[in-house]
C-alpha cells in the first residue's frame, strides 16, 4: 500500500527494479548530454559535380583555343568587311562579301557555341561558379549576346550582301558589313582582358556562399567539444 522508505513520494510502478552490482546502464541517446548540447550539423546544398584534373583541363585547352580562333576570325570578317566597301571594283567586292559569307556560315557559328559551351562547362564545374564572380557572369552573358547577334544579326546582312552583289547590284549598305564585325570584335578583346584580369570581386551570391562556407567548419569544430561538467 505504501511505498519502501527511501521512495517515498514514489510509486511502485516508477521505482526501477534492483541491477546487480558492475551492471551497466544504457544511456538514452536523446537524453544523453552530447545529443543535448551538440547541435545537428547544417546540411549542406547539393552542388553539380566537379570537373576532374584533365576534364578541367581538356575543356581548358578547347576554349581558350575556340575563343581565339573566333577573335581571329572577326578581325578577318573586318577586314574583310573594310575590303569590300571601300574599293572599286566590283570583282573585289563579290570576292571579299563570298568570303565573308563562307567563314560566317562554316566556321563562326560553330565556334561561337563552342566558346560559349565550353565556357559554361568550366564555370559550373569549377569553384569559379557561374554566378558567384562578376567578370565570369559578365563574360557569360557577353558571350551569349554575341552568339545571338552572330546567328541572327551578323550572318543575315553578309547574306544580304553576296545576294546583292550576285545580281549584280552594288552593296546595300556599307555599314552592315562592318557593324557586326566592329562590335564583335570589342566585346571579345573586353571579354579577354577581364578573363586575364578577373575584375570586381564577388557577386552577392557568392559572398553569401563564402560566409556559409567559412561558418560551417566553426560550427562543425564547436559541435566535437565536449561539455563542460
Amino acid at each position: 500500500m505504501y511505498a519502501e522508505p527511501g521512495t517515498r513520494g514514489y510509486s511502485r510502478r516508477q521505482t526501477s527494479p534492483p541491477r546487480a552490482p558492475g551492471t551497466v546502464v544504457p544511456m538514452n541517446p536523446q537524453t544523453s548530454p552530447q545529443a543535448q548540447t551538440s547541435p545537428k550539423p547544417a546540411k549542406r546544398p547539393q552542388s553539380l559535380p566537379k570537373l576532374g584534373r584533365r576534364a578541367r583541363r581538356t575543356f581548358l585547352v578547347v576554349h581558350v583555343v575556340a575563343a581565339a580562333s573566333w577573335l581571329g576570325l572577326t578581325l578577318g570578317l573586318l577586314a574583310l568587311g573594310i575590303t569590300a566597301s571601300t574599293t572599286g571594283g566590283a570583282p573585289t567586292i563579290e570576292a571579299s562579301v563570298r568570303a565573308m559569307k563562307l567563314f560566317a556560315d562554316w566556321l563562326l557559328l560553330p565556334l561561337a557555341l563552342l566558346t560559349l559551351i565550353s565556357g559554361l562547362v568550366l564555370a559550373l564545374g569549377t569553384s569559379w561558379g557561374l554566378a558567384r564572380h562578376r567578370w565570369v557572369s559578365t563574360k557569360f552573358w557577353l558571350t551569349l549576346g554575341t552568339t545571338i547577334a552572330t546567328a541572327f544579326a551578323l550572318r543575315p546582312g553578309v547574306n544580304s550582301a553576296v545576294t546583292a552583289v550576285s545580281a549584280g547590284h552594288s552593296l546595300p549598305d556599307a555599314g552592315d558589313l562592318l557593324f557586326g564585325p566592329i562590335v564583335s570584335l570589342s566585346a571579345y578583346v573586353f571579354m579577354t582582358v577581364i578573363s586575364v584580369l578577373k575584375p570586381w570581386g564577388l557577386t552577392r551570391r557568392g559572398r553569401r556562399l563564402r560566409a556559409t562556407t567559412t561558418r560551417r567548419p566553426r560550427q562543425t569544430a564547436s559541435s566535437t567539444v565536449s561539455p563542460s561538467r
